[in-house]
């Protein structure tokens, strides 16, 4: 019947002499736990045999045995579903682990995409300004110069904003960027097209011309983008006029590399700004560094710790008495493998660099600490010179000041000599710098007045003591009207702004007597002395002296 589908039950109850029944015995070794089996049937489907312990409730004895016969079809059924439905639910699981899975893996392959293309850009790309960078501006830059010809030569450029520093401290960082990609969108949309115009790094901007007919068309072109580069503009409401020194090199004319061209691009760059010329085009004699000033400028600072730096002095003439009233101290390199070297040799390169700082500080006070045993008199003046780099540094009057305290030098016996070129890079600065040691005392000196490019104008407003006439106009004057009629303007100016007036490169008599009528203050030159030694001072000085005595000196 079980096996036909329907349940059957036995009951069976033990007594004491059941003894060889196995069901019994089965259900008795169950330790009253049901037990079951699933029998086969000798035909038709299977069944489940199932014994389970009857106990007495009074007793507690096991008092018999019930058997169950189930059949095994629903029970089959419910299992083969059971399957299915874990079957089902697993497969959906996966399935949907597979769907997730999908999707991770297309985010994540177009976020590497992503990242990967971002990481192109930004590989050839200014983050910034999204200008190409100095790697893609290297790799236009050596196609262009590749089809370069005489013809149609290709312009490598550099453009450097002018006093960005004072920009990039006055205002607060996002400003800066700000300002900076502003320059750069009016710069990419003013160069022409095929060319290249590239963020090389800070304030500096690389260009590159192709398609040209020479340095005049050059110059036209970058005019216009330094224009576009003066026009005004607003940053969080701060109105900002931006200039710009531009420097290039021409391929193949120049150089036919790209780092010969850079490097020239470079130095026209900063005679542009030195210069105030906005815009030049390299020439060699723009150029103090190779491969020996580099070689000399490493070694430099070590000659500086080392001493093996000396002064020379050279003589300066009152013309109204004839006698020395100050000496101008001048540097030379005791080198130990070159020998005696003279500062254009090594200064024009320091002048690039913050050694000058290092140098001129040096001179300052190695010429006020020997003062003393160079007149113990204590009337000499001492005249030093000092380069437009250190005069644009903010603490260069303090540090001036510092260095004749510690020296006890009286100020009033010091004459800082600055060019015209000097007081150009940086007017502002320059004016309240001078002030500042005027009013501690120094005397101030404008050296190789007439070739620059000073205004009237702002000289008149500077605390200057001295003009000194540069050599060059003197050396020319005899026989030459122009060149007198400047020197004798020269002298008359200022004369009439109350400076007294030195002429130097006097090397003749004919130039001694030339300025006397001119009534020229002072002079110094070869005539009198050659820069020399300490030791030999003294005796240079009383020479000197003679040779104005000799000539029967008479003031005009």
């Amino acid at each position: 019947e079980a096996a036909q589908g329907t349940a059957v039950v036995h009951l069976t109850y033990l007594n004491a002499d059941a003894d060889d029944d196995s069901d019994s015995d089965a259900a008795v070794k169950s330790d009253s736990d049901a037990d079951a089996d699933v029998t086969a049937a000798e035909r038709g489907p299977r069944s489940v045999e199932v014994y389970q312990p009857l106990m007495s409730a009074q007793t507690g004895t096991q008092i018999g045995i019930l058997e169950l016969y189930l059949p095994y079809a629903p029970i089959a059924h419910d299992i083969a579903s059971g399957r299915r439905l874990v079957t089902i639910v697993l497969g959906s699981g996966l399935f949907l682990l597979w769907l997730c899975l999908l999707g991770v893996s297309v985010s994540v392959t177009r976020r590497l995409r992503r990242q990967a293309a971002e990481n192109g850009f930004l590989a050839s790309h200014d983050a910034l300004t999204g200008m190409p960078n100095r790697t893609q501006f290297g790799d236009r830059a050596e196609a262009a110069i590749a089809v370069a010809t005489v013809e149609r030569p290709v312009a490598i450029a550099l453009i450097d904003l002018d006093r960005f520093k004072e920009v990039n401290d006055t205002l607060v960082h996002d400003n800066v960027d700000k300002l900076l990609v502003s320059l750069a969108e009016r710069l990419k949309l003013h160069v022409r097209e095929g060319d290249t115009i590239a963020r090389l790094g800070g304030d500096e901007f690389g260009v590159v011309l192709s398609r040209l007919h020479g340095p005049g068309e050059t110059v036209e072109v970058l005019s216009r983008l330094r224009a576009v580069l003066a026009e005004p503009l607003l940053i969080d409401g701060l109105p900002l006029a931006v200039e710009a020194s531009v420097g290039f090199a021409l391929a193949p004319s120049d150089a036919a590399d790209l780092g010969t061209l850079l490097q020239q691009a470079d130095v026209a760059m900063y005679a542009a700004k030195n210069q105030h010329l906005g815009i030049a085009h390299y020439r060699a004699d723009y150029d103090h560094f190779d491969a020996s000033s580099l070689s000399l400028i490493a070694e430099l600072g070590a000659a500086i710790a080392q001493d093996q730096l000396v002064l020379h002095y050279q003589p300066k003439a009152d013309l109204e008495d004839g006698t020395v009233t100050a000496v101008e101290a001048l540097v030379r390199w005791q080198h130990p493998i070159r020998g005696l070297l003279y500062p254009d040799s090594f200064v024009p390169a320091a002048e690039q660099t913050e050694l000058i700082d290092e140098l001129t500080r040096w001179v300052l006070r190695k010429a006020t600490s020997t003062l003393g045993e160079l007149d113990p008199s204590g009337t000499l003046a001492i005249a030093v010179n000092i380069s437009a780099r250190s005069l644009g540094r903010a603490d260069f009057a303090q540090d001036v000041l510092q260095i004749l305290h510690e020296t006890g030098t009286d100020p009033r016996r010091v004459m800082l000599e600055i060019t015209e070129t000097a007081l150009m890079a940086d007017p502002a600065r320059a004016a309240g710098t001078l002030h500042q040691l005027h009013q501690a005392g120094l005397r101030l000196s404008i050296d190789d007045f007439g070739a620059g490019q000073t205004s009237l104008g702002y000289l008149a407003t500077l605390p200057i003591t001295e003009l000194k006439i540069d050599k060059a106009f003197v050396l020319a004057m005899h026989g030459d009207e122009r060149n007198a009629a400047i020197v004798r303007s020269v002298i008359e100016l200022g004369h009439s702004l109350g400076f007294t007036v030195t002429a130097e490169g006097v090397e003749t008599v004919e130039a001694l007597e030339q300025l006397s009528s001119y009534q020229c203050d002072t002079v110094q030159g070869y005539l009198l002395s050659r820069p020399v030694g300490s030791a030999d001072l003294a005796t240079r000085m009383v020479a000197a002296r003679a040779i104005l005595d000799a000539n029967h000196w008479t003031p005009a």
